[in-house]
Formats: structure tokens, sequence, C-alpha cells
């Protein structure tokens, strides 16, 4: 038999923002004192939520709490929920006046600071009521459970956000001029061979994990890939690349303004699709949210699949017109 839905007349408020305080400061004497409630008040608060759902929601570990699973799945509704309810009644009270909303925005790092940081300025112009509050994990996968909307490196995975492919990534080797004009005309081993290589360290993958895929799909054989310099981002192998050394395997995407600008050169048209892409997601009860929307929809419309077409259009214009 299905268990009964709980209706929305017995929701245990007080309980859930116990809840909500106890996951964001780790700790029932931290969350006591940022909610002036005494440790075992909190404490009572949170078992008689894990009874009402049939479910822990932290494991008590000797010196620290853990979210489980189901911890996991509550926190960012009742967080998101909080918000909305926060939001709302400061939008009474200020008699429909535009109030500032803070969005907490996570990037991946290259993404960041590469592409998205430098045109912010274009979404604070239109929007100066909405402020951002940017975070950039090194991890792959899923965002933070804090976060209003997120841009996610990872492969494609089936979970209960809604997500946007903003891009497949498409790695191919980038190189500064000087180094290509040294060694134009010889193949792409010789190439490989002769200089060092630049890596990403992606993680829970080996240190060589793209290059090792590259060489397996380019047929280069006994070719060592298995050694240079291992940075944490792509930004930073770029600019390692950018000072006139190395061949750095990173998304064409991300750093075509450097090929277009010549800063940097594709010395082959290889390309490698390591399944990894970026990925824009949101809560589905976050769609109703005008500053997700606004944010999401801007987001989309510079860096979308549409976005990259235009732009497209537009490159091939301008090389018939020279």
């Amino acid at each position: 038999m299905d268990k009964l839905r709980i209706d929305r007349r017995w929701l245990p408020l007080n309980a859930l923002r116990a809840f909500e305080a106890v996951a964001k400061h780790g700790s029932f004497t931290a969350a006591g004192h940022a909610l002036l409630v005494s440790q075992s008040a909190l404490s009572r608060h949170v078992l008689s939520l894990e009874k009402l759902i049939g479910a822990a929601l932290f494991e008590r570990r000797p010196h620290a709490l853990v979210l489980t699973k189901a911890g996991e799945h509550l926190l960012p509704a009742v967080t998101k929920s909080f918000d909305r309810l926060e939001y709302a009644i400061d939008d009474i009270r200020h008699d429909g006046a535009p109030t500032l909303r803070t969005l907490r925005v996570q990037m991946p790092p290259s993404f960041a600071m590469h592409v998205a940081v430098p045109i912010l300025r274009e979404f604070r112009r239109a929007n100066a009521e909405v402020d951002i509050d940017l975070i950039s994990p090194y991890d792959i996968g899923p965002a933070q459970a804090d976060a209003d909307i997120a841009v996610v490196y990872s492969k494609p995975t089936v979970t209960n956000l809604v997500s946007d492919l903003l891009w497949p990534e498409q790695l191919g080797i980038l190189c500064h001029p000087d180094l290509a004009a040294r060694h134009a005309g010889l193949d792409l081993p010789s190439v490989i061979q002769a200089n060092e290589l630049i890596h990403v360290r992606l993680t829970n993958l080996p240190r060589h994990h793209l290059w090792s895929q590259f060489a397996l799909q380019a047929n280069l054989g006994l070719a060592n890939v298995e050694r240079g310099l291992v940075f944490d981002t792509a930004f930073l192998a770029v600019q390692y690349a950018r000072s006139g050394e190395g061949l750095a395997l990173v998304d064409l995407n991300l750093f075509a303004e450097d090929v277009a600008s010549g800063r940097l050169v594709q010395p082959f048209p290889n390309r490698l699709d390591g399944g990894f892409g970026y990925y824009l997601t949101i809560h589905p009860e976050a769609l109703s949210d005008t500053a997700i929307a606004l944010f999401r929809s801007w987001l989309i419309s510079r860096f979308g699949p549409a976005a990259a077409h235009d732009e497209t259009v537009i490159r091939l214009a301008a090389s018939n017109d020279a």
C-alpha cells in the first residue's frame, strides 16, 4: 500500500528550519548558536523530522555530521522553499519596490574565468536587482546543494534536475604559434614526442586520462603521453601554452577566442569527444523563480546551441566577405 502524502497543514516548519540550520553549520552546537536555540531542542526537532519521513537525515560520526541520501534530497527543497518565502515577504514589506536578490551561482573554474566572468557585467547591467555569489569548485559532477543555478562539467546523467546542454566538449591540441612554426611539416606523433605535454586533472580519473584517450583514438601506438605537467584547470593549462611551450589538450569551444585572436593555434585537426559537456542545471521548483529564470535564459542565449550556431554563421559570413 502506498504511503499517504503529508498534508501541508501538518508540515513541521520548526523541524525543517532546524534541519536546514544543522546541515548548513555541520553541527547541532553551531546551529543552536545561530538560531538562539538549545542544542537539545534542535536535536529533538531533527529526530521528530526523521521519524516523520521514516529515514535518517544525518550520519552521526564522532566529530562530524554528514548528510545521508535522504538529507541530500531534502535540503535543497527546504532551503529554496524558505528562500522563496523570504523573498515574497520582503516584496510585500517593500510594497512592490525592487529588492536586491542574491543568486548563488556555481561554475567550473575554467568556464567561469575564461568565458563567463568577462561578460557577467552584461547581465548585471540588464538586471541590477540581481546580485551574484559565484562559487567555482574543481569537482566533476553535480552541483552543490546550496547553489541556485549551476553550470556543471560532467557526462550526461539522468537526475531529477532540469538540465540544459550548453555545449559538448570537443578536445583538440592547442599550442603557441611559434611552437607550431618550429615543427611545421612534422606528423602528429613526431610533434608529440618532441614537446612537453600539458594535462588537465579530472577528479577521480587518472592524471593523464585525456591524453591517453586522445592517443588511443588517434592510433598513436606506443607514443608516451604519460609525461609533462598536470594542472587543476584547463585555464591554467592554456596559460602555460600561451607562454610558448607545451601542447595543451583542451576544449576547443572554451578557448575558441584564443584561436581566433591568434594567441594559440590548432596544429592538427584531430579531435576527441571525451563524453563530457557543460550543463546548466536547476531544480524544477526553481523554474518559477524570476531571478533564476532570468539568469538561465541569459546563459542559454549566450552559450547554448542556438548561440553557437549564430556565432558560426557570423564567422562564415565574415570569412566570405573577406
